[in-house]
């Protein structure tokens, strides 16, 4: 007598496709939805559901509203907001062509970054001092790292917002109408590779430096450099893409970027545009002249303008967008532009007349 149950290779091929499709999500949860970052976020945001009274949040337009405890943390006009569920479509596509770009980046611009850097210092000065990796040099290759990789960030950044045939592909990010911790993977899947291939180049910049320093042995500083990198980013990073207030100090705003100063990020008011580029730092806004620090309560309208966010609503506009728009710079000679508002009642009416046609 047959003790199993035949599977016939339709059901087969299903199953594992779903097993296949279910572990490439798990497995590449957004960091801003891991538990840990959660747990900040959720539990900095009863904090200040407390002291502010209820004050603090912003609606699906960007303004600030009293609320409710639920409504507070998860308000229905944000999560239920076409936009939010763009998110999730553009993720799992990311996610889903991200192993065919990941490997071949980190396996080529890391290493050959690294070994370049290495033999250019032994070339220059000569043998490796091997210096002894202590815990202040430790600490040292942490915040360099940081450092490197925020100014690495802020020239891609910066590069995205201006430079027309990147702007394309970076304004699907901007396209977002509203904000969730999921916005911060809300990306074009051909933005993947740049993100990528700056942060391997940077990393991999000063641990070439180190490792001539140390002769090779720096593996336990770059174990804390990224420890020390994982823990200030994550402390307050999933409040970026958060619809919560959370302002810091003005001064410390000038070194270190609050969430609040995201939320100008990603407004389309025109004295908000191309600001706060870097992701961690104020330091390079400030040298360069692209720091905003935002007023309490600011009125922050996100995504890209009402002029222009009738073409990157859907999952498909925002999918093949940049390809469009492409083709329109390179047979019309159209650049196309962010759709900055610089007037408040001008970019009202225009936000309530896309939303009648949206109905």
């Amino acid at each position: 007598m047959q003790s199993e149950t035949i599977v016939g290779p339709f059901t087969d091929i299903v199953q594992q496709s779903t097993r296949f499709i279910w572990e490439m999500t798990s497995s590449n949860i957004p960091n801003d939805l891991r538990w840990d970052r959660l747990l900040i976020m959720v539990s900095l945001s009863l904090i200040l559901f407390v002291v502010y009274k209820g004050h603090g949040s912003k609606n699906s337009e960007g303004r600030e509203r009293k609320a409710k405890l639920l409504e507070f943390l998860f308000p229905k006009d944000i999560y239920a907001h076409v936009s939010a569920r763009v998110d999730i479509g553009l993720w799992i596509l990311e996610r889903c062509l991200r192993p065919l770009w990941v490997v071949a980046l980190f396996s080529t611009i890391g290493p050959t970054t690294e070994q370049a850097v290495i033999s250019l210092l032994g070339f220059s000065f000569g043998p490796s001092p091997e210096l002894e990796s202590t815990f202040v040099w430790m600490l040292l290759y942490a915040m360099v790292s940081l450092l490197c990789y925020d100014f690495v960030f802020f020239i891609t950044h910066y590069s995205m917002h201006k430079i027309p045939a990147l702007w394309v592909i970076h304004k699907v990010h901007h396209s977002a109408e509203v904000l969730t911790p999921l916005t911060r993977s809300r990306e074009h899947f051909l933005a993947g590779p740049i993100w990528a291939g700056g942060s391997a180049f940077s990393f991999a910049l000063v641990a070439g430096t180190f490792a001539y320093l140390f002769n090779g042995g720096i593996t336990p500083a770059t174990i804390l450099g990224a420890g020390f990198f994982s823990f200030i980013f994550g402390l307050t990073g999933a409040f970026r893409h958060y619809h919560i207030q959370l302002h810091y100090p003005r001064w410390l705003s000038r070194w270190i970027q609050s969430p609040a100063m995201h939320h100008t990020h990603h407004s389309y008011l025109e004295k908000h545009w191309d600001t706060n580029m870097a992701a961690v730092t104020s330091i390079y806004d400030r040298l360069f002249g692209t720091l905003y620090i935002p007023e309490k309560d600011e009125y922050t309208p996100w995504g890209i303008g009402p002029h222009t966010q009738h073409d990157y609503r859907s999952f498909w506009q925002n999918t093949t967008g940049p390809f469009k728009d492409w083709y329109k710079m390179l047979n019309k000679g159209a650049s196309p532009q962010a759709g900055a508002i610089s007037d408040l009642n001008g970019a009202r009416n225009d936000r309530d007349n896309l939303k009648k046609v949206s109905q």
